[in-house]
């Protein structure tokens, strides 16, 4: 039901304004006092959930130091001798109420309270009255049922809250159980998806390096045989075999892709790796466009992790060489951070590469790692793949995250996690 088709007042509210009523008509029924208190019993039964939303942790002590005040109202004002009112049952409200909100002890505390309002009309009642030992016998009993309706409604509160948290447990449990299934579904499905691309890719490589082999030859053929006869057919031949070679390296790419992956690991320091790789990058990009500064975050003495040399340097250029075709010409910040991995349940180190330029759509990113997904005019999409092979064969884990805004910028960051031992044994194969 939403809220604003949700009732002002419950059944229970409706039940305790009946039974108060019933109170209000019985005897004494002309004392104006006493339905004044029971008027203001059920405006503070109604008020209560308002009052103990509003101050979480000192709302149920103002509710039953109210119930308490009242009941003692109640009972002053319903008999010539107080303690031995005919309401006296009525201390059993804001004794249960206490067992519904408080521990044991606090029950045990606001009950004592509870009845030691009750108790105080002892003394008036001994200066007029001479009370026996059955009269004190009789106070002793009602005391005692205080405190029993207490403690069997708070053990059952107690209990009760007990069951609710375990049953939140169990479905934090089930929902994080439910996400890993989900996330190796989705890692299954890639790799069957990858496995399948893979073959195919091989395949059609293979069938198309042939005839570019061919093409290529006849045209250098042609070119040597033309000579400068033929400036024309000279410069023709001279865009086929540059245009062949563009697609001999597409064809390298889709083979490189489809190869099986064997992954060498030997413990080795992981900075020595990324300065390299940053290293060529920079060369290769050196003087174009408006500069890329570099910076580097190294935690220190970081231990060695496992990695394959060629594959992991193989890696971080592809992902600084996005960094660098994302910001383009206007240039940006790069920054490259290594540090012990934290929150991951296992050791390791945890690299971040991160640019400032316009970021990866919000709709590619559960995709960015699939193939023939790029966000580049002229990209093929097996980079990225590429990476997320070389990653799965260390072993690690890597994923996407929003960038820090700088100048507009909204940048994108790779975090890729390697573990601190090999954990599995032979080559990775995919």
């Amino acid at each position: 039901m939403s809220e604003g088709k949700r009732p002002a007042m419950n059944w229970m509210d409706v039940l305790w304004l009946v039974f108060l009523a019933g109170l209000a008509v019985l005897p004494p029924v002309f004392e104006v006092h006493k339905q004044l208190v029971l008027l203001a019993f059920g405006f503070a039964q109604l008020s209560e959930g308002w009052v103990v939303r509003k101050a979480p942790k000192r709302g149920p002590a103002y509710v039953v130091l109210i119930k308490i005040a009242l009941a003692t109202l109640l009972i002053d004002h319903t008999g010539e001798l107080s303690i031995n009112s005919s309401y006296w049952p009525i201390y059993f409200l804001p004794a249960v109420t206490a067992a519904e909100y408080f521990s044991p002890i606090g029950t045990l505390l606001w009950t004592g309270l509870a009845s030691a309002a009750y108790c105080s009309y002892l003394y008036p009642a001994i200066q007029e009255y001479e009370i026996n030992a059955e009269a004190y016998g009789l106070l002793a009993i009602r005391v005692l049922f205080f405190f029993l309706a207490a403690m069997v409604v708070n053990r059952f509160v107690v209990e009760n809250r007990r069951q609710i948290k375990r049953y939140q447990e169990l479905a934090e449990t089930l929902a994080e159980t439910n996400r890993k299934l989900e996330q190796a579904q989705e890692e299954a499905r890639r790799s069957e998806r990858l496995a399948a691309l893979g073959q195919m890719s091989a395949g059609l490589a293979h069938e198309i390096r042939n005839p570019l082999g061919v093409i290529k030859g006849s045209a250098e053929m042609l070119h040597q045989k033309l000579g400068g006869s033929n400036p024309l057919a000279t410069e023709l031949a001279g865009y086929i075999s540059v245009e062949t070679n563009r697609l001999s390296a597409l064809v390298t790419r889709f083979l490189d892709f489809a190869r099986p992956l064997h992954t060498e690991l030997v413990p080795q320091d992981i900075t020595v790796v990324l300065d390299r790789a940053l290293h060529d990058v920079s060369a290769a990009y050196k003087g174009q466009g408006g500069g890329v500064r570099v910076e580097r975050n190294y935690q220190p003495n970081l231990p060695q992790v496992p990695l394959d040399e060629g594959l992991s340097e193989q890696a971080f250029v592809n992902l600084i060489q996005n960094a660098y075709d994302a910001m383009g010409e206007a240039g940006g910040t790069l920054r490259v951070t290594a540090d012990r991995a934290r929150g991951t349940g296992c050791e390791g180190i945890e690299v971040r590469i991160e640019d400032t330029g316009p970021g990866i759509p919000d709709e590619l990113r559960e995709q960015i790692f699939n193939p023939f997904v790029t966000t580049k005019k002229t990209g093929v999409g097996l980079g990225l793949s590429i990476v997320s092979r070389i990653i799965d064969g260390h072993h690690g884990k890597i994923r996407i995250e929003s960038g820090s805004a700088q100048n507009g910028s909204k940048g994108a960051t790779f975090v890729m996690f390697f573990p601190g031992r090999e954990e599995a044994t032979g080559d990775l194969a995919s």
